[in-house]
Order: structure tokens, then C-alpha cells, then sequence
């Protein structure tokens, strides 16, 4: 069991580490918007994979998210984890809107060299509501008052789950 838990552990931190990192992994399928990208991190001996989107703001270049979405080691959890840009304003955490309605906001839990990261367990509602969505908003605050949202295609999103191992 430490031995899972270590694993997981360890590809926690290289999904949250560096986008850049994953990317070095084997992109094992695409899913309309979305790749599945697996790697085995260190010291583990199995494979874990992850669906990605990496994406800017469209009137500003400056503001990207990599969207990560993985199944836990352990098979108990779903997590959806977004790294944002250093300079976000960090107690308005993340905003989500599916398709025009507001999900809600969801806390970041630390910052990185690279980002700052928020992360929600995903249940079945939230999971429905991404498969069936075609367009997911994202939206990072950088004063109290000045959201900027980043738009995350869900194209491929439902088939992607059902597939990540």
C-alpha cells in the first residue's frame, strides 16, 4: 500500500510540477480537444495517465491553463486539477462555467515556480455535466473585480474519461 501510495504521490507532483514535464510522456490518444498523455513517474512501476488541455486566453496570450484530469493510483478519486499563472489573485480562486451556468469556484491549494494550482474532486454530477458540455469557462481573477476568462473546449472530454485507464 506505501508503495501505491508513493506512486501516486509522485505522479501528483509531476502533474502538478510542470505541464511541461507531461508533455515529455507518450501522448497515448487524442480525444477531440483532448490528449491522453501517460508516463510512469519515478519509482513507480506502472504507468499513470492523464487527459489534457493546455490553453490561453484569447485576447490574451499572456493567460494560459493547463487542464488536468486524472483518475488517482488507487482508483478512489477523479481529480480535476488546473494550473494557473503566477500573478492570479489567489482568494478569488478559479471560477468554472459549463455552457453559460455557473459551476462555482473552487479554492487554489499552492503555488509552484510554474503556476498556482486548484484542484476538485470530480463526482458523477460534475463529470455528467463536462461529458455532456461543449464549452467549459474558466475564469482567473487578477484584481477583486477583473476576471479574465479562458475558454476549454469539452470536445472529446466524455470519451477521454471513459478511457483513461
Amino acid at each position: 500500500m506505501n508503495r501505491l501510495l508513493a506512486s501516486l504521490v509522485a505522479f501528483a507532483l509531476l502533474v502538478t510540477a510542470s505541464p511541461a514535464v507531461l508533455a515529455q510522456g507518450v501522448v497515448k490518444a487524442q480525444f477531440g480537444d483532448w490528449q491522453m498523455s501517460c508516463d510512469t513517474p519515478p519509482g513507480a512501476s506502472f504507468e499513470q495517465c492523464a487527459l489534457i488541455q493546455n490553453v490561453t486566453a484569447e485576447d490574451q496570450a499572456n493567460v494560459g491553463l493547463s487542464v488536468i484530469v486524472l483518475k488517482t493510483a488507487d482508483k478512489q478519486a477523479r481529480l480535476l486539477r488546473v494550473l494557473a499563472p503566477l500573478g492570479v489573485l489567489l482568494p478569488n480562486g478559479l471560477g468554472l462555467n459549463i455552457d453559460g451556468k455557473d459551476i462555482g469556484r473552487v479554492a487554489f491549494v499552492r503555488c509552484l515556480p510554474n503556476g498556482c494550482v486548484a484542484e476538485v474532486v470530480l463526482d458523477d454530477e460534475l463529470i455528467g455535466k463536462l461529458s455532456a458540455g461543449q464549452s467549459a469557462l474558466f475564469v482567473v481573477f487578477r484584481t477583486p473585480e477583473e476576471g479574465v476568462g479562458i475558454p476549454v473546449s469539452l470536445n472529446g472530454f466524455g470519451d477521454g474519461f471513459t478511457q483513461l485507464p
